[in-house]
Order: C-alpha cells, then structure tokens, then sequence
C-alpha cells in the first residue's frame, strides 16, 4: 500500500479562500441591508445565504469523508446535497419573483456562489491544513472542554 503524500495548501491559496468567502458574505449581507425590499424578504435571503453556506461546507465534509474511507451514512451523504440544491432553487425562485433589477439579482446570485465557493475552499484548506500537521508531526489542537 501506498501512503499519499499530504501537501500544505500555500498562504495565497489560505488567503484567497479566505477572501472569497469573506467578499462574497459581506457584499450580499450590504447589498441586503441597503434593498429597498420588506423585511421579512431580508430574513428569507439571510436565512438562504446561511442555509446554503452550512449545506456546502457539510456536503465538501462527507465527500472528503467518502474519499478517506471515513464512514458517512448514506442518507447523511444524500440530505447533503438536498439540502444544497434545495437552497439553490430556493434563491434561484426567490430571486425569479422578486420585484429586482436584474442587475441587483444577477448581484445576489454572484455573491451567494461566490460565498459558496469561498466556504468549501475554506473547509478544504482547514482540512489540508489539519492533515498535513499530523502527517508531519506537528501536535494537533488540545481538545475543548
């Protein structure tokens, strides 16, 4: 057997996640807080935004899981990626019906991939990050208490 060999991410590439995510959140939660739209359509793209952060981070967990034979149910692994597409059509409808420039819904829906891509980059890169510390001896965190 074969041991893989565990690569560091670099800075930029840490840093670039890092922006993205960050870029994408804040630009669509200003966005948001400057729309002239009721407050109760503010809470719905919020919750959105959320939702659709937290399914895409858990979905790039259980798929790196699969990949390292850690086990991940199967059910588990398939709420994941409803739960993606579920907040992506949601947005896609949201945004469909919403009383918008298109500008602004092309804005909001750029933003949300973007701040998608940034939190699976940035789990990714944490993931890589914690791997290479073992593999190379580096002491993993004290657990919390």
């Amino acid at each position: 057997m074969t041991k893989q060999q565990i690569n560091r991410p670099s800075a930029a590439f840490i840093a670039s996640a890092w922006t993205a995510l960050l870029l994408g959140a804040v630009a669509y939660l200003v966005g948001l807080f400057n729309a002239e739209m009721l407050l109760n359509e503010k809470g719905y793209y919020l919750t959105l935004l959320l939702f659709g952060l937290f399914s895409a981070v858990s979905l790039q967990k259980s798929v790196r899981d699969r990949l390292e034979n850690i086990p991940v149910s199967s059910l588990y692994y398939s709420l994941c990626w409803f739960a993606l597409l579920c907040a992506l059509l949601l947005l896609l409808v949201g945004l469909w019906n919403a009383t918008l420039l298109l500008s602004e819904k092309g804005f909001y829906g750029m933003s949300f991939a973007l701040s998608l891509f940034g939190a699976v980059a940035v789990q990714k890169n944490t993931r890589d990050v914690m791997a290479a510390d073992a593999a190379y001896g580096t002491p993993p965190l004290p657990p919390q208490e």
